[in-house]
């Protein structure tokens, strides 16, 4: 649309165009073990509306009825035009159901069978776009947070589980079988407790979960990110402790990326509190100098906690204006 009139020079003003941010919407979900947001955005990536449902382990059904209810819930507010909606976009972490994490009830399984995107595209007749978490969070990164400023980078999920995502260039890069990024499965030894100089997943280590758990074995109860906000004394000692632990193991993992990918940047987002992925970055760099390594630069992300669900949203806005990064797989 028209912004404004340039005057000065010869001849008629020149006419300076903008985006029309009522021209076009999306509607972005992120569903996990711990959560699910909605969101829903405008051509300009600004969101109109959330929704978000602080809840452990939601089954298939319910899952459909919350989105069911938003999107009912963002009609009745008008919060944006039915004909000018995108699509609907997903992100979903892989083997929702299969991974054996903390207090996975045996009914969450049914993840394992359930057709999310036929389910989806019986809610609407607009498009449904589906991605991994971590790649829809690096999406949200790329097109609304530091993805403007840098081009390529490796992007560390911490959410109820632990993902990452690589962009080159400014495209996300999938791999063949789109598990490019899959830094939860990193091989790492193990250098204390009983598993001391065992190998395990990167991802047994580090999550939302697993720190939420070592606090519950020292007596403290926390269910959300949230509730580490208001930790005591002790319990932030605690997850100094823990997060002190873990950053010699990121720090590992950094250096592997670098040599494989050589990334600009190392971003790290996800439900964690902001406070908390700060002081991690400061414990990795610490090792990172230690080592000697010359790393990419460790940045929180911009899009921090609603990432995978903006990244999701954009996927249909990128699919309707033709962008070369538009998801249109699942």
């Amino acid at each position: 649309m028209e912004a404004r009139r340039r005057h000065g020079l010869r001849g008629q003003p020149a006419i300076e165009l903008e985006i029309n941010p009522d021209g076009l919407f999306s509607i972005g979900a992120n569903i996990d073990r711990d959560h699910l947001t909605v969101v829903v955005i405008d051509a300009t990536g600004t969101p109109r509306g959330r929704i978000h449902h602080e809840k452990r382990f939601i089954l298939p059904g319910e899952f459909l009825d919350l989105m069911r209810d938003a999107l009912s819930t963002f009609r009745r507010r008008r919060l944006f035009d039915e004909g000018r909606l995108a699509g609907i976009g997903l992100a979903i972490p892989d083997w929702l159901g299969e991974v054996p994490v903390i207090g996975l009830p045996e009914t969450y399984r049914a993840w394992c069978t359930f057709d999310v995107r036929a389910a989806l595209e019986a809610l609407t007749e607009h498009p449904v776009l589906i991605a991994n978490d971590a790649n829809a969070a690096a999406a949200g990164e790329i097109d609304y947070g530091l993805g403007t400023e840098i081009k390529s980078f490796f992007y560390v999920l911490v959410n109820a589980c632990l993902g990452g995502a690589t962009v080159i260039d400014g495209v996300r890069h999938k791999g063949r079988n789109g598990m490019s990024g899959e830094i939860g499965w990193l091989p790492v030894v193990f250098d204390e407790g009983p598993l001391a100089g065992q190998v395990q997943p990167l991802g047994d280590m580090v999550s939302l979960f697993i720190l939420m758990d070592h606090l519950r074995q020292h007596g403290i109860a926390v269910s959300t990110p949230e509730d580490l906000i208001h930790l005591d004394a002790r319990g932030r000692a605690l997850v100094t402790a823990w997060l002190k632990r873990i950053s010699a193991k990121i720090a590992e993992a950094i250096e592997n990326i670098g040599l494989l990918v050589d990334p600009e940047a190392i971003l790290v987002g996800g439900r964690l509190p902001v406070r908390i992925i700060d002081e991690l970055l400061v414990y990795v760099r610490e090792h990172l100098t230690r080592m000697g390594i010359e790393a990419p630069s460790l940045h929180r992300a911009a899009c921090s906690e609603d990432a995978a669900a903006l990244g999701a949203a954009a996927m249909p806005l990128a699919s309707r204006l033709g962008l070369a990064s538009a998801d249109k797989g699942g």
